[in-house]
């Protein structure tokens, strides 16, 4: 079996377990912990669920009037047609997408900037600077009691100047901090329709890049390349969604005023029951997440870069024999952080996991080596 589907054109049952996760992370009900999610959007947390509560009471009242269900039913299809309608339009024009995506030219220069054999910091301090929010968060990160405590005698000192702030990180260090960074800042916060599926995408992107870390490691490859590569391999679904909040947002809430205002008791419960189309949205990933990861960095005119080709290949490639190498680990990275939280979940099979392994080529040594990784936490420093 091994030999019949390692490497070769990806068959429907490998498609079909990697899809199984997929679905899982933006349409399954389950709600991840807190503890996997470093803190991000914990303040929605009780929003989500007060909607959650309210949109369950509502749909369980109309599903026992057959009257106000046929209306619920007719406004909440029309509703979401106007939702995926509206975004097919904007996902059609990915040059529309590039402000709402988190992503510019100077990330794009600094990420490769990273893995350069001489890190120029200099050059790298310039950038950040104009990246207001990765210099608070990298100045939070060196002033947090954790991070003080390493840093022993001047633990109380708080540090601002963005230069000293990056003497303190080091450079080998922050290689693994700022692409950590940026995804966070490329996800889809703020949204509590989104709160537990981007809680699940945090939770694959983390297992993904510290599987690419080791396997990078194991490989003499070079960690930053890997790293990096395997968490910009997120930046496609972190814009579908983010993108597919805020469309859903802004008509639900306007139909939603507008049938407040009509004082239709009826029309108002149909559109308050109407959730978030996760369905919809995930067909919406299936087809447009993997183009934008490398179509976006094109458009910034990255198209030669190392990281937009690693990113083309995996989107591109009919078989995992013909890519790169770094192509190549972070397919394999990604396959055991698919396998491992599919684990979690009990939706893989022991025979399904060999298969994962067996066309992704993952070694004997390699899984091993993956096994004995924390991934609990990140070691960022």
């Amino acid at each position: 079996m091994a030999k019949s589907i390692a490497g070769g054109v990806r068959p429907g049952i490998i498609i079909d377990i990697e899809h199984r996760l997929l679905k899982q992370i933006i349409v399954g009900k389950q709600k991840a912990a807190a503890s996997m999610f470093d803190d991000l959007d914990r303040e929605l947390e009780n929003d989500a669920n007060k909607l959650d509560i309210e949109r369950d009471a509502v749909f369980e009242r109309l599903s026992k009037q057959i009257q106000a269900r046929q209306v619920y039913e007719a406004v909440s299809a029309q509703l979401i047609t106007t939702i995926t309608t509206t975004l097919d339009n904007q996902l059609a024009s990915p040059d529309l997408l590039i402000k709402q995506s988190g992503i510019n030219e100077n990330q794009m220069l600094m990420l490769e900037l990273l893995y350069e054999k001489n890190l120029d910091l200099n050059r790298l301090r310039l950038l950040i600077a104009d990246l207001p929010w990765l210099a608070r968060d990298l100045t939070n990160m060196v002033n947090s009691p954790s991070f003080r405590h390493k840093r022993q005698h001047r633990s109380d000192v708080k540090v601002t100047e963005i230069k000293l702030v990056l003497n303190f990180i080091g450079v080998e260090n922050l290689k693994l901090v700022i692409p950590y960074f940026c995804l966070r800042n490329w996800l889809p916060t703020g949204h509590a329709n989104l709160l537990w599926t981007t809680r699940k995408l945090w939770r694959y992107a983390m297992l993904t890049g510290i599987a690419a870390k080791a396997l990078a490691q194991l490989n003499e490859l070079d960690i930053a390349q890997a790293y990096t590569s395997s968490l910009l391999h997120q930046l496609g679904i972190s814009v579908v969604l983010k993108n597919s909040a805020k469309v859903y947002e802004n008509i639900w809430g306007t139909w939603l005023r507008e049938a407040s205002a009509s004082r239709d008791k009826e029309l108002h419960d149909a559109v308050l029951a109407t959730e978030f189309p996760a369905e919809e949205i995930y067909q919406q990933v299936l087809q447009h997440a993997h183009k934008l990861n490398w179509r976006l960095p094109e458009l910034l005119d990255f198209n030669t870069s190392l990281l937009t080709q690693t990113q083309k290949e995996l989107d591109t490639s009919l078989s995992y024999s013909e890519l790169s190498e770094y192509a190549a680990l972070v397919a394999r990275a990604s396959c055991f952080a698919k396998v491992l939280m599919l684990e979690e979940m009990r939706m893989i099979s022991p025979k399904e996991k060999q298969l994962m392994f067996d066309y992704y080529q993952l070694s004997e040594q390699e899984q091993i080596r993956l096994k004995g990784q924390n991934y609990r936490k990140l070691d960022l420093y």
